[in-house]
């Protein structure tokens, strides 16, 4: 069999060469493979397609901006007119008062920004030792060095030379404030830059946050002078019914990264909010203000821009966020009816996003395999557990009919599970 030429992202090759699935087209909340097949997108993709694909008044915004202007940066003194309407945008909107916002191109890039940016504050203020970044076990923050050596997935980080690219990173316990507590006592405030947190976990398996836990966290975070940051890469702009987690969870982060649902993945983009504490020391007058050195060649870029501004116009006028809330709840209700099932252990819903947590008799992606054929793309995540995150305009009996397909599955399943977890 012939080897293919793209090495694709997070695959063991060997298991996918002749199995790959060739997606021509989308529309909607469906894809069309090269086979003809129809598939439900019940990921969203990567949790980003939140208005639906083939959006033809997306087309042609991106049409339209690059007859006017397709392309240019926004390093030193240049800018463009869509990045700063973007940025604006995004600052009315923002769960941070009078927010900066600094454009890149995706959720990874974003990570890496905000790392850079909370070790930068600290060195620019007097405070160097303060460098040392605590993440959750079982998060993911991206792949480019910052987001790998933070990752709470362990195969993230193997393989690399060291347990991190990047120097002076901790983990502690997803659920437990008592554990980040105990990771001060012993490292020292002092030596602590920031805390990074995904509101609602994703790739580590869709787990909310436990009542009481991130208020704890920013209780300890705000005593011993630490930074907060929220990474609402997946959960920002409405994917938990609202346009960002951190208003859901009443939190108060000194940052935020967003990327993905900025423009429901019709271009790449991403970035950071920025809180006044953070952002000021970067912006008074006299010559001993620093340069922050961030900057991406398309940060800023006028058509990903353009793009995001009108998947926000979508959100808006079409009331999608308020669609995703109402999803939500007929979501848990599905899942509900899985919960006495013999091959799950449990099921977690934060948002219009669940996740499913399977027995060890059954191997997640091989019901995600079995899902194709019934007509459905989800996704085995950490923790032997399938994702659920569809678009927001999906039905509620496309829903339904997505769990049941699951369901289903399970079922078939039921009486063969030594094969299962092959």
């Amino acid at each position: 069999m012939t080897s293919p030429v793209l090495w694709s992202a997070q695959a063991h090759m060997p298991s996918v060469i002749g199995r790959q699935i060739k997606v021509v087209s989308a529309d909607g909340a469906y894809l069309t493979t090269d086979t003809g097949a129809r598939l439900l997108d019940g990921t969203a993709s990567l949790w980003y397609a939140n208005i639906g694909h083939g959006r033809e008044e997306m087309a042609q915004v991106a049409y339209e901006q690059m007859k006017t202007l397709e392309a240019y940066h926004v390093f030193g003194r240049y800018t463009n007119d869509r990045a700063i309407e973007l940025s604006e945008k995004l600052q009315s909107i923002a769960p941070i008062d009078d927010a900066k916002v600094i454009l890149n191109s995706g959720g990874s890039d974003s990570i890496d920004v905000a790392l850079k940016l909370a070790r930068r504050y600290w060195n620019h203020v007097g405070r160097a030792d303060k460098t040392i970044i605590i993440s959750r076990e079982h998060s993911y923050h991206g792949l480019h060095a910052y987001g790998t050596s933070v990752a709470g997935l362990d195969f993230n980080r193997e393989g690399y030379g060291t347990d991190s690219l990047v120097d002076g990173t901790e983990r502690v316990e997803k659920h437990d404030a008592g554990a980040f507590a105990a990771a001060i006592e012993r490292i020292g405030a002092d030596k602590i830059a920031a805390y990074i947190a995904e509101p609602v976990m994703g790739t580590g398996g869709v787990h909310p946050p436990q009542p009481g836990y991130f208020q704890e966290i920013q209780r300890l975070c705000h005593e011993n002078d630490i930074l907060f940051i929220a990474d609402e890469v997946i959960t920002g702009f409405g994917r938990t019914g609202v346009m960002f987690a951190s208003t859901r969870y009443q939190l108060q982060p000194d940052i935020v990264t967003f990327a993905k649902g900025v423009t429901s993945g019709y271009a790449a983009l991403g970035g950071i909010l920025v809180a006044p504490r953070v952002w000021w020391p970067f912006f008074e007058n006299g010559t001993g203000s620093p340069t922050y050195r961030h900057g991406t060649t398309y940060s800023g870029h006028p058509v990903t821009a353009a793009l995001a501004l009108k998947n926000l116009e979508i959100l808006e006028r079409e009331r999608l966020v308020a669609r995703s809330a109402a999803l939500e709840q007929v979501l848990a209700a599905e899942l509900k009816t899985l919960e006495t099932h013999d091959l799950v252990k449990a099921t977690r819903v934060g948002g219009f996003l669940g996740g499913i947590e399977l027995s060890d008799e059954v191997n997640a992606e091989f019901v995600t395999d079995k899902m194709i054929e019934q007509g459905f793309i989800t996704r085995p995540l950490r923790g032997n557990s399938i994702q659920i995150s569809p678009p927001f305009i999906l039905t509620d009996q496309e829903l339904r009919d997505l769990v049941g397909a699951i369901s289903t599955v399970l079922d078939s399943l039921k009486t063969g599970a030594t094969q299962v977890t092959a």
